[in-house]
């Protein structure tokens, strides 16, 4: 098969202009609205998408109802996101994305995904994007987006086998991953159940209340990781977002150790973000992220750390400012109030905590490598340079 242009290989192509929903009351919510932030790492996440009621997804979905096997594709801020929806997601599609149904008789759904993640297909979707503040593409230019050349369905099969297999186990991870999180939230949450909880708060026990630092950014390879709003999501640090600062211009305090927290700061959206610092890389935070570091003489800092954590949905009410521009100061979170258990208990619960999220940076850890071998794999056998059967023993050995 050799289709030009991308409409060729689908039965389907709509621009979703639907506007942020209500959110469904409690018990009402029959599907979730996604839009751009949902679709990210070339999969649809639903952690923080909004329920919608019946009536609403009726209406959303009037051109077209989602099905399984379908593509989702955002056309603005950013350009160029794709996400596939999987068996049992009931979505709805948001403002600035597009939904794209693979024409069956001739074109591999998983296989289109792949093909429009291609370094290739990406370079000609920002080309093609307009717009003089915010580049965006529309529904036209998409259905007549050049592609290279398209094999024969048997072989797109083979490939969406072969690099699904990939995304099959990074997904597995995920979900070790999020189960740990949620056992040792638990776990915690039980902890406080015995008589002698008490109440802290943050300032009190903490050596380090800071924001980070006004980025000196650099190509240089061997400088700084600065982490920045979009690294912290879903309790933890991503890395990928992140870029590189001058490590002369960061002060030691501001340089980030193991167990300190991080909490977005600034931003509709993104403030009231928390996650942990788990890794050994030296890096630091941009100043839209505050730094809270325990005293250890007189809390457990994983301890202390989980109570954050809990504590988000409260943290993210704390925001004040203009529209656009929502601020938590420094001062908020010394104030917060936190639960943690006694003395004992926090010496009984560490051990705990520290073995399940051992198990979960590990499986995360797996999953940066196998993206990175997919990312890798992916160009290659598009292209053609690579076979299929090559690339099945390379996955193989990797999963």
């Amino acid at each position: 098969m050799n289709a030009r242009v991308l409409e060729n290989l689908c039965e389907l192509v709509v621009d979703c202009k639907n506007r942020t929903p209500p959110e469904a009351p409690p018990g009402e919510g029959v599907a979730f609205a996604i839009g751009t932030p949902h679709v990210l790492d070339g999969r649809i996440r639903l952690q923080d998408a909004k329920p919608v009621t019946q009536e609403t997804f009726d209406t959303w979905t009037a051109r077209a109802v989602p099905r399984a096997g379908d593509i989702v594709l955002t056309r603005e801020a950013p350009v160029g996101r794709v996400g596939r929806i999987e068996a049992g997601m009931r979505i709805c599609l948001g403002q600035r994305t597009m939904l794209l149904r693979a024409d069956s008789k001739h074109t591999d759904a998983r296989y289109l995904k792949y093909l429009l993640l291609s370094p290739e297909v990406q370079s000609t979707l920002h080309a093609h994007a307009s717009g003089s503040t915010v580049a965006h593409l529309r529904v036209a230019q998409v259905r007549t987006l050049p592609i290279p050349p398209v094999p024969q369905l048997e072989a797109q099969r083979a490939i969406g086998d072969v690099l699904g297999a990939l995304d099959n186990k990074i997904a597995v991870n995920e979900r070790i991953a999020a189960t740990a999180r949620e056992l040792s939230l638990t776990l915690y949450s039980q902890s406080l159940d015995d008589d002698d909880s008490v109440e802290v708060v943050v300032e009190s026990v903490a050596i380090a209340l800071t924001r980070g630092v006004a980025p000196k950014y650099t190509d240089s390879s061997d400088e700084l990781t600065v982490l920045n709003q979009k690294c912290i999501r879903y309790g933890r640090v991503n890395l990928e977002p992140s870029r590189l600062t001058l490590r002369e211009k960061v002060k030691p305090p501001k340089l980030l150790q193991l167990n300190d927290v991080l909490v977005n700061s600034t931003g509709v959206g993104t403030l009231g973000r928390v996650a942990r610092w788990t890794s050994d890389l030296d890096a630091t935070v941009d100043s839209h992220i505050t730094i809270v570091r325990f005293n250890e003489d007189k809390v457990d800092p994983v301890c202390a750390g989980f109570a954050m954590l809990r504590a988000q949905p409260e943290i993210e009410a704390m925001g004040e400012g203009s529209t656009g521009q929502t601020e938590l100061r420094r001062s908020q979170v010394g104030e917060l109030e936190l639960t943690l258990p006694g003395p004992a208990g926090q010496k009984e619960l560490r051990p705990k905590l520290d073995a399940l999220e051992k198990r979960a940076d590990q499986a995360l850890r797996e999953s940066l490598a196998l993206a990175a071998l997919r990312d890798a794999l992916l160009p290659q056998l598009m292209s053609g340079k690579l076979r299929v059967r090559a690339a099945e023993q390379i996955v193989e050995a990797a999963v």
